[in-house]
């Protein structure tokens, strides 16, 4: 992939800046960052990043680019903000990030000129329930042409705004280049963690990654309110329920299994495995796998309200 007017190196494009675009953008700034810093310490085993050097951020809503220029200003990169000019944005950019509303992307991707500006380029489409498929049919009803964009699904977390988030990337037929799918997890590693699944398994990960958070801010909600229960003051209840869980999710990051975990806590006749059989009892197990199995049900229908009624381009 070719940088941008060759020494001024890559532009990534943001069409639609709210909460996850400005988020991703703050990331792979932060990164690249830290990347310059260490390049400046001489620290020679770190990896060299990409030649992301430019952010275009394009919205529909006069007031983002405000939002933008509060959020990433701070950074020593050239940063534009776009209003209402998506196609000007995509002109300029070499990398394009798809992170506006799932219903609006065809009014996005629809306007005329775009297909021709997205060409040879690579478009990431962060879109819940929005198929991969779904784009390029959009894009190409008649075919893909041997310039055509490549496309490539990824799904983040709201976790991105504190880099923590976990993403999935689809995996591309044919494969991206070197080049192309270095990019891709540079950026989605540069607020969180990835993995690349085959495209079957996008609904079940939408339901764990993208769902997840929901369903685990509800058990902390609950361990904290049993902890009130008991006497403890609501503020100090959640953070240490909070900071309790993230511990534990970093020591399994770290390679504990979860069963050896609990059993090491689990001292004979302790507080804690008495705990657990209040749990089983309850079949908190079951609750929450059937909580991922019916969110991935759910997850295989959204994209279906974001397709006009032939499928095809308007």
């Amino acid at each position: 992939m070719a940088t941008s007017q060759d020494d001024k190196g890559l532009t990534l494009t943001v069409l639609g800046s709210g909460t996850m675009g400005i988020a991703i953008m703050g990331g792979v700034m932060s990164s690249l960052a830290d990347a310059k810093l260490k390049s400046t310490l001489n620290s020679s085993d770190s990896p060299s990043p990409p030649a992301l050097r430019n952010f275009i951020a394009c919205d529909a809503f006069p007031s983002a680019e405000a939002n933008v220029r509060t959020a990433l200003g701070h950074y020593n990169f050239p940063l534009a903000t776009l209003t209402n000019a998506n196609l000007r944005g995509v002109q300029a950019g070499d990398i394009i990030l798809l992170s506006c509303k799932p219903h609006v992307y065809q009014d996005i991707l629809g306007e005329a000129g775009m297909r021709d500006a997205l060409r040879g380029k690579l478009l990431i489409s962060i879109l819940a329930g929005v198929k991969q498929e779904q784009i390029e049919a959009f894009l190409y009803p008649d075919g893909a042409p041997a310039d055509a964009c490549r496309v490539v699904r990824v799904m983040p977390n709201t976790a991105s705004f504190v880099r923590e988030s976990m993403s999935v990337i689809q995996k591309t037929a044919p494969p991206l280049s070197a080049a192309q799918h270095e990019l891709v997890t540079f950026i989605f590693n540069a607020i969180g963690r990835t993995v690349t699944l085959p495209a079957a398994q996008m609904d079940v990960s939408t339901a764990l990654c993208g769902s997840g958070p929901a369903f685990f801010a509800l058990m902390l909600e609950a361990a904290a309110d049993g902890a009130v229960a008991m006497g403890l003051p609501r503020a100090e209840a959640q953070l240490m329920a909070a900071q309790t869980m993230r511990g534990t999710t970093g020591l399994v990051l770290n390679g504990e299994h979860p069963a050896i975990l609990r059993d090491k806590v689990s001292t004979p006749g302790g507080c804690t495995i008495g705990g657990l059989l209040v749990l089983e009892e309850g079949t908190v197990r079951g609750a929450v796998a059937r909580a991922i199995r019916e969110a991935t049900v759910v997850a295989s229908q959204l994209g279906q309200g974001a397709q006009n009624v032939n499928g095809t381009r308007k």
